[in-house]
């Protein structure tokens, strides 16, 4: 490690050495969990002398500084950016295309994987000689974070260039619950046979992917994973930056499991609000104790039900302590839902089974099956899963 540091310029070793100091500060926020961008000495000596491409976008913070500007104060070659949804600095609304660009910042090129393409093509790929993937997820398979990584490792693959994986916490890391992606439901939101919520970091899922042949051909990825320090998958987690622009909160993200599968469905989820994630409702929701009224924002451009009042659920009482201890998706709210709409197939919308990946969920909700009842038919998919699981844990 000394050795390491003494190699950096004198104006570098002073920022890295502040990054240090201010990194001890602001991950209190983590509880005392280190994320593997700072394990510098794990993967400075992999990419110095060489040509880097980054997927990053405003999550991936070392301390306080960006790992773009921390590489090039320590003085790495950051060939080229690559943007996953939302942006290199995750702005941009939820489904709007991203295009490529420069980074006004640097002026480093930017391909964005969320455009013309989601992707890298070899030319996006040519002089690169090592990338990077360091992005804050949640730990959702229709999140769609880890689609990007999946198909980062295929382009490596296919093009023979080594990926490190700068390992995250993942908040909802300490249960796996929901529906198994069933093949024919496979899209950009649901690219794995995995559950609804996998309970796997970025770094433990992208070995997954490797080591079950995941990736188109059956091909391998030369993949290398900088683990977190002080992380455990039973731990409590608070993210230091908030994902994406509709996640702005601890309790959203831990409601995200439960709350997501409405948005295959005619209910808002109070996108178009400041409480995002928080609150579900519908205009003609026939219990009027509470209300919000989505309007076009920066998060949304065009939220379903836009300057309609809409009627429902006000989960803001929740909090995010209570939500950990939940440990489980809640279907209860869906069940209560469909069933006080009476809209009967009316209520679900097609992109549901894509979110569920499969079509039993809708299925059995519409056959009138009791939460216990959907429960226990996952139950051997997700047993099948624990067993792949375990083999790439990475924390206790």
């Amino acid at each position: 490690m000394d050795d390491m540091i003494r190699k950096i310029t004198p104006c570098g070793r002073f920022l890295w050495l502040l990054m240090m100091v201010s990194c001890s500060r602001s991950l209190g926020q983590t509880a005392g969990i280190r994320p593997g961008c700072l394990q510098m000495q794990q993967y400075l000596p992999e990419i110095r002398g060489k040509a880097v491409g980054l997927v990053v976008n405003q999550t991936s913070l070392a301390g306080n500084a960006h790992l773009i500007d921390t590489l090039l104060n320590l003085g790495i070659q950051v060939k080229r950016l690559f943007s996953p949804e939302h942006g290199l600095r995750g702005q941009a609304a939820d489904g709007a295309p991203v295009n490529d660009s420069v980074d006004a910042v640097t002026g480093i090129p930017i391909v964005s994987l969320y455009g013309t393409k989601k992707k890298p093509l070899p030319a996006d790929l040519a002089g690169i000689e090592v990338m990077i993937y360091d992005i804050q997820d949640v730990g959702l398979r229709f999140y769609t974070y880890i689609s990007t990584l999946h198909l980062v490792m295929e382009a490596c693959a296919e093009n023979n260039v080594p990926l490190l994986v700068l390992d995250r916490p993942n908040p909802n890391g300490h249960f796996i619950d929901g529906p198994v992606l069933e093949p024919a439901f496979r899209s950009f939101v649901g690219m794995d046979p995995v559950p609804a919520v996998y309970g796997m970091t970025a770094g433990e899922y992208a070995l997954m992917i490797n080591g079950e042949g995941w990736l188109e051909g059956k091909t391998s990825c030369r993949l290398k994973v900088i683990p977190c320090k002080g992380y455990i998958h039973a731990s409590q987690v608070y993210l230091p930056v908030f994902p994406s622009p509709n996640l702005q909160t601890m309790e959203a993200v831990y409601l995200y499991p439960s709350l997501a599968f409405f948005e295959g469905t005619v209910m808002s989820v109070g996108r178009g609000t400041d409480v995002a994630f928080r609150v579900v409702g519908h205009p003609d929701y026939p219990l009027r104790d509470f209300a919000f009224t989505p309007q076009a924002n920066t998060a949304s451009n065009n939220p379903p039900h836009r300057d309609r009042q809409c009627f429902g659920i006000d989960l803001r009482g929740l909090s995010a302590d209570t939500l950990i201890r939940m440990g489980r998706i809640n279907l209860g709210w869906l069940l209560d839902m469909y069933r006080t709409m009476g809209l009967g197939d009316s209520f679900f919308i097609s992109y549901f089974d894509t979110l569920a990946g499969t079509a039993k969920l809708r299925e059995q909700i519409t056959a009138g099956r009791t939460e216990e009842e959907i429960r226990r038919s996952w139950a051997p998919a997700l047993e099948q899963f624990r067993k792949i699981r375990n083999k790439y844990l990475l924390y206790d």
